[in-house]
């Protein structure tokens, strides 16, 4: 019997059909098929610091942008966020910041963010019994601990924990990175020990605007005086001017220090009391305290901060520096060379 019209059709439409898909799939010139595109782009970050902000530098790497709210000279203690900044905040994925006080002004702010957006205080994983809590700031510690760059290090690693949580495709580029800077750090802490050491015995004394070098003290073996307290929000005294008058002058310290982000107003008063005393005492340097120095040179760097402050200091005191960096440090000063 013969097959329907219907019928023929019907078969003819599918074989037809087969063939074009068999064609399609075996053809040696078909295009592969398209894959799926996934738009990436840099996490956003924004730290209220510098040394803050090249953390997340080091260790994110390509896949963060990252902006500072306080640049060059500026002081943490007594900034205030701008309209501009709170814009700045708002749209960032991730929000980084010291803490135990050092944004004293700004805590309202980063308190507010923390309710929509990621905030993160990079010391909070820093052991409180190696925390400093100086008499004069009771109830509070010293915010300044990348100043003992081993505990500095701890921040390091609270901000690769932060990435990974933040940005889990990039484990391994953020563990990696921050594997390399860890390794860095540790070199520049035996560094700025080994250098220091050379400093005299009866000269380890390191007279500053204000209580910023606690810990640096503490961790390179040298005694720190200040005029002001850990924050700047308060003026020096006549007394308190005074007395480390008599101090530099009875001890014939050599050499005081002025900071990049406090006016040397107060040094500068030091210099002349003990002129007046007949002792002299010389401008020993500029040390970077709580800003870094210029964006895109060595000293913009918490690697470079922390080596220029060592290096001026040392000198300053009557140690020797090394005419070359070791390992990992010539390697990473050497990329900012002209």
């Amino acid at each position: 019997m013969n097959a329907s019209p219907f019928r023929s059709t019907l078969v003819l439409v599918v074989t037809l059909s087969l063939g074009l898909l068999f064609g399609a799939a075996t053809a040696p010139n078909a295009p592969p098929a398209a894959a799926p595109t996934v738009k990436s782009t840099p996490l956003s970050v924004v730290a209220t610091v510098g040394m803050v902000g090249d953390l997340a530098r080091q260790i994110g790497g390509d896949r963060v942008q990252v902006r500072d709210l306080m640049g060059e000279g500026v002081d943490p203690h007594l900034y205030k966020a701008s309209p501009g900044d709170v814009r700045l905040l708002s749209d960032a994925d991730m929000i980084l910041f010291c803490g135990l006080h050092l944004e004293g002004r700004m805590s309202d702010v980063i308190t507010r963010m923390a309710s929509r957006r990621t905030v993160v205080q990079v010391t909070e994983r820093i052991d409180e019994s190696k925390l400093r809590e100086p008499p004069e700031f009771e109830g509070h510690f010293d915010p300044h601990v990348w100043f003992d760059v081993s505990l500095w290090s701890k921040a390091a690693e609270r901000v690769r924990d932060a990435l990974v949580e933040k940005d889990a495709a990039g484990r391994a580029a953020y563990e990696a990175n921050a594997k390399e800077y860890l390794a860095l750090l540790d070199e520049l802490h035996r560094y700025a020990k080994s250098t220091m050491s050379t400093i005299p015995a009866d000269k380890r004394v390191m007279v500053t605007a204000h209580d910023a070098f606690g810990y640096f003290g503490r961790a390179y073996g040298l005694e720190v005086l200040a005029i002001q307290g850990i924050s700047t929000d308060s003026e020096a005294s006549l007394k308190d001017v005074n007395a480390l008058v008599d101090t530099l002058v009875t001890r014939k310290i050599p050499a005081v220090f002025i900071e990049s982000s406090v006016p040397r107003k107060t040094i500068d008063a030091l210099v002349e009391g003990c002129t007046a005393r007949g002792h002299s005492v010389t401008i020993g340097g500029e040390l970077f305290s709580d800003a870094m120095g210029k964006s895109g040179t060595l000293d913009g760097t918490y690697v470079g901060m922390v080596l220029h402050n060592v290096d001026v200091v040392t000198r300053a005191l009557g140690g020797r520096v090394p005419e070359a960096k070791p390992g990992r440090l010539g390697a990473f000063t050497a990329n900012f060379k002209p």
